[in-house]
Order: structure tokens, then sequence, then C-alpha cells
């Protein structure tokens, strides 16, 4: 495949994914937090059995089978339930940008357990990623400690999820880098995902389901972005530029707030997007950090 249609498809891939803080809030705002993240994982499950097609597990490496399940489905659950849960729609978004904090987490575990090389410019990258998340959670005040308590407070679950899930991808990240040997097993992860999550909605009390056709327009969306948005990065990573890749996936966090606020009619305050910028700034600082490593 030509380099610069791989790249493109794989830059297809980040504006895929930063439509999914919106639209799963949306879907999960018909079909209940854990019903719709069921739905749309069954659906982009299936759209990865199409468009990936399903691993031949026994060239996988038994760690990364194993590690990698539990830690994509862990994260996956972390990321729809802490969206679902979330009390209003603006503070939906709020979640969606504490979740980015696992760029620059990314880079820090892989300086911690994958021994890569790195400047000292990594603390400060990390320092202002979390000084920015901060800033987006101190609503209007920006950086006021009673305010970021209040709003935190407010919805404790779908804010600790989105934190906790921030940790576990990084930590995935970590895992694949190391011990996939180039292997993919997306399609399996993303299914494992999908039962997980029915499970849960059959084994405990959900609310019911209520399909209207803005809700369906979005799960079809959503499983959608997701699906394709797997298939496209994977073109993009084997046959594309990375480094570009790399670089534009870093400013995800402005580009998912943006769209975030279209879906869910949300306007977002100027010092959300502060915030939203610091985050980019600091995920950008940390990848810095290592491509210029003494």
């Amino acid at each position: 495949m030509d380099r610069k249609k791989a790249t493109l498809i794989g830059l297809a891939a980040i504006v895929l994914w930063s439509t999914m803080v919106g639209l799963i809030r949306g879907v999960s705002e018909g079909l209940g937090p854990v019903g719709g993240a069921a739905m749309i994982y069954t659906l982009s499950g299936l759209l990865c059995l199409v468009t990936v097609g399903f691993p031949d597990l026994r060239r996988f490496s038994p760690r990364y089978l194993m590690a990698g399940s539990v830690l994509f489905v862990s994260y996956e659950l972390c990321l729809a339930l802490s969206l679902g849960y979330a009390a209003t729609r603006h503070q939906a978004i709020e979640v969606g940008m504490v979740n980015y904090l696992w760029p620059s987490l990314t880079i820090v575990f892989a300086i911690l357990f994958n021994k890569q090389k790195s400047t000292l410019w990594v603390i400060p990258g990390l320092l202002i990623s979390l000084l920015g998340v901060s800033w987006v959670l101190g609503g209007e005040s920006g950086l006021h400690i009673d305010d970021i308590v209040s709003n935190v407070v407010s919805s404790p679950l779908s804010y600790g999820l989105a934190f906790v899930g921030a940790f576990i991808w990084a930590a995935y990240c970590t895992v694949t880098s190391r011990y996939a040997k180039g292997q993919n097993g997306i399609t399996l992860f993303v299914l494992l995902t999908a039962l997980t999550l029915w499970v849960k909605y059959f084994f405990s009390d959900q609310p019911e389901m209520v399909f209207s056709v803005p809700v369906v327009i979005k799960l079809l969306m959503c499983g959608i972005a997701l699906g394709l948005g797997y298939a496209s990065w994977n073109t993009g990573i084997l046959h594309g530029n990375v480094t570009i890749l790399a670089t534009a996936s870093y400013f995800t966090p402005v580009l998912s707030a943006a769209l975030a606020a279209v879906l869910l009619s949300s306007p977002l305050t100027f010092s959300f997007w502060q915030g939203a910028m610091m985050v980019c700034a600091g995920s950008l600082l940390c990848w810095y950090a290592t491509r210029n490593r003494a």
C-alpha cells in the first residue's frame, strides 16, 4: 500500500476514535450504561471479524494473550461505564479528558518496565498533563481545589473509573509492546469485552433498553467508529508514517472534546480548553523526551 494513503487511513482512525466519548454517552442515555456498552462492543466485534479477522491464537504468546485480554477488557469497561455513569453530558466530556492521561502514563510505564530511554523532560510532561486534567475538573474556576473536589465527589464512580482506566490502558500498551511480537488480538479482545458486558447486563439490575431513531443511529456510528478505527490504525501503523501518526494522536483530547461538545450539544468553557491543551502539551513533552534521549 502507498505510504501516504496508509498514513491518511491511520489518521482517519484518530478522527473515528475521537467521536467515541460523545457517541458512547449518547447511546448510554437510551440503552443504559451497561446495555449500551454491550451493544456497542458486540457490533464493533462483528465488524472487527470482517475487517481484521479472528487471530490464530496458537501464534500468540501466552503472556500477551492472558494479560492483554484482562487489561483490554478492563480498560474498555472503565471507559464505557465511566461515560455512561457520568451525572451530566458535560461531566461525561470531563471524564473523557481524565481518560486521556493514558498517553503520558504510557511513556512513564515504558520507561519503568520496558527500559525505554528518556530525558528528564518526561517529568514536567507528566506534571503538565496532570495539571491540565485538574484544570478541566475545576470548571470555570480553573485550578481551584474546592471546585475540583466538589466536582469529583458529585460522581466519584465515573471519575474513578476514568482515572483507573488511564493506568490500565498504559499497562496494556506496555504489555503489548513487550509480548505481542507483531500479533494483533484486537478482535478477540473486543468480543471478550462484549461478552463480559452481556454477563453483567443479564446478572445485575439494569434499566430497560429504550431504542429510538437517534439512539440507533448513534449506536451504529459508534460501533463503526470503534471497529473501523482499529482496522484503520492497524493499516496506518503497518504501512504509514508512524512518526506522523504518533504526533497526531497526542492531539486526540482536543479533537475528542470538540466532537463530543457538538454531538452532545454541550458547550465547553474557555478554562476547559486551557486544560485540554495542557493535557496535549504534556503528552507531547513526554513523547519528545523519548525521541530526544541522551
